[in-house]
């Protein structure tokens, strides 16, 4: 019984219901995990994630640089204009009015934000592929952002860190979005040309035809504990190949200890994590200067003094 929902709840609507107020719907929610009540400035204080279990729960764009940028101080790159409905597509419903539903609810207008900033000084660009908007589907918004940004980085040579989750190609675009796939996989060729760390953090759920392009080729993969990661459903893979899989199967933790992702992090450690890994990949020492940079100075000071 969700004793706050059925008891506390009408408690409080029925003494202050004279006043002519309401409670509102959203101050506490419910741990996936666990089943704790969480109420959310709690919630938002732990970055979405249970104090009682550590689920890592769902977060947006806004949430993600916060949490990453310098004083979460950053610059949205512009979400570059695609055709809005190139199929005519409709199901139950006509494909415009889920993205207008998706847009009102989400106040983005596609399935991906990009932003460039420092982490710990040095330059980056951070992409953002969140859930909330269509279940992070690939389209060709997503793609010409993911491309777009992807050419910022090269040009003003920053590292690219994404984090993703979606549940595939959008099925509105029908061929069209499965051509972001090899297009997005491009821009990850030019990253590497250039010499450019490309890092992506797997989250919740990370699936379908993003987890069988661009989200695997990263140059280092992280993944949140306790994400989905992985192509098909578990369900359909048992049915096929009749056999049971191991528990834990498509999670994590189950990836990493097979060799599919480098570590898992905790979200209240991913800034860290991901400092560390650039400075690695950029060889900048955590000042931002390069070791390289560093040995020639050092050089020049000792030919200075000894001279």
């Amino acid at each position: 019984m969700n004793w706050i929902a059925n008891f506390v709840r009408p408690r409080i609507k029925s003494l202050i219901g004279g006043r002519g107020n309401s409670t509102p719907e959203n101050l506490w929610k419910k741990c996936p995990g666990c089943g704790e009540m969480i109420f959310h400035r709690d919630l938002m204080a732990a970055q979405n994630v249970c104090p009682k279990c550590g689920h890592h729960l769902r977060i947006g764009a806004a949430q993600r640089f916060a949490a990453v940028f310098d004083s979460g101080s950053y610059e949205e790159l512009p979400m570059p204009a695609v055709a809005q409905d190139p199929l005519r597509f409709r199901d139950e419903r006509r494909y415009p009015d889920r993205l207008k539903d998706a847009r009102n609810k989400t106040a983005r207008q596609e399935a991906f934000a990009a932003a460039r900033g420092t982490l710990d000084g040095t330059p980056v660009i951070v992409a953002v592929q969140p859930f909330d908007f269509l279940g992070g589907s690939l389209g060709m918004g997503v793609g010409e952002g993911l491309v777009q940004a992807m050419q910022a980085a090269a040009q003003e040579r920053r590292p690219f860190v994404l984090f993703v989750a979606s549940g595939g190609a959008r099925m509105q675009e029908g061929i069209l979005s499965l051509m972001q796939m090899p297009r997005a996989t491009i821009a990850v060729d030019m990253l590497h040309e250039a010499g450019l760390p490309y890092i992506v953090v797997l989250t919740d759920p990370t699936t379908g035809g993003v987890s069988a392009s661009y989200a695997m080729l990263g140059d280092v993969h992280i993944a949140e504990p306790g994400a989905l990661i992985g192509f098909t459903g578990q369900r359909v893979i048992e049915q096929t190949i009749r056999e049971r899989l191991p528990d834990g199967f498509q999670r994590a933790e189950y990836l990493r200890d097979h060799g599919m992702v480098d570590m898992v992090v905790h979200r209240h450690r991913m800034r860290e994590a991901l400092s560390r890994l650039v400075r690695l990949l950029m060889k900048k020492d955590k000042a931002g200067v390069s070791a390289r940079e560093a040995g020639v100075n050092a050089s020049a000071s000792q030919t200075t003094v000894t001279a």
